[in-house]
């Protein structure tokens, strides 16, 4: 396959993470109860608006840096593609391990299990975005002319640091599935601000 222009690799992205994102809503459930236990009902239900949450600036700073590595990007071929569909798979699984912390992340005998499944699947969505740079590293003839050698190598750097955080909190969520949320949303808060090379934007991982 000849390399081609990047139009609907964009908007086959753009719609797995629209749909990612959505559905991720879809796991908070409206309490069984009546009258004044409503609030209670409500506040119970913490976890599945924390889980939430972090799931959500998750997948959307996805969504903005997977935008901005794409302006850098010239033509795709099949390779790119192929990679990038697996970063997709990876992103389209997250709703099923927020829905399970969210439900088990209170349960001593299925917290601990629950947090790391979440942040393993983090983690491959992470190393989905390192393939994509590393991809781009060893494919020059796909970037704009303006996008260096030196500028991909210092993106791919920063991208590694979202993976490195995520085995980080895998490791902790076998002591505490808290703790390892909070670092999960600490990685997406980290990658809201852009880091820039020249101009260079990083992917979020």
């Amino acid at each position: 396959m000849p390399p081609v222009q990047t139009n609907r690799a964009e908007a086959f992205s753009d719609g797995v993470l629209a749909i990612a994102i959505t559905l991720l809503i879809l796991e908070i459930s409206v309490p069984d109860t009546q009258g004044s236990h409503l609030l209670r009902a409500l506040g119970h239900q913490w976890p599945s608006y924390a889980a939430y949450v972090v799931s959500f600036l998750t997948i959307g700073i996805m969504w903005v840096n997977h935008h901005a590595l794409f302006q850098r990007i010239k033509v795709v071929d099949r390779g790119l593609l192929y990679v990038n569909l697996l970063l997709l798979l990876a992103i389209a699984f997250v709703p099923f391990p927020t829905a399970l912390l969210a439900q088990y992340v209170r349960r001593p005998s299925g917290g601990h299990v629950a947090a790391v499944i979440y942040c393993a699947s983090l983690l491959l969505v992470g190393l989905g975005f390192v393939a994509l740079w590393t991809y781009l590293r060893n494919h020059p003839e796909l970037r704009t002319a303006d996008f260096s050698d030196a500028q991909v190598a210092a993106a791919l750097r920063r991208t590694w640091r979202g993976p490195v955080a995520y085995v980080v909190a895998l490791l902790l969520s076998l002591v505490s599935a808290y703790a390892a949320l909070a670092i999960c949303g600490a990685v997406a808060i980290y990658f809201v601000v852009p880091y820039r090379t020249d101009d260079v934007t990083d992917a979020l991982t």
